[in-house]
């Protein structure tokens, strides 16, 4: 299982940091593309942890992703 930290920028200016893991995915260049790719989607749902609790992004909330280790942190 690989894992990645994300930071989001919404789009109202806000940014979050949470964490995204993928059980099939081998290494982090893995989860990357395939986050990308979900929220590129039609649907446009990533489901994320934020601490401990779980929460769904919505694509349509999102202006920008950034990829730990340059800046998120949780």
């Amino acid at each position: 299982m690989a894992s990645i930290v994300l930071r989001i920028r919404l789009t109202s200016g806000d940014h979050l940091d949470v964490s995204y893991e993928e059980p099939d995915a081998a290494d982090e260049d893995e989860v990357v593309a395939h986050a990308v790719a979900v929220l590129a989607g039609e649907a446009g749902m990533l489901q994320c942890r934020h601490g401990d609790r779980l929460l769904v992004l919505y694509a349509r909330g999102v202006a920008a992703i950034e990829i730990a280790p340059r800046g998120a942190v949780l």
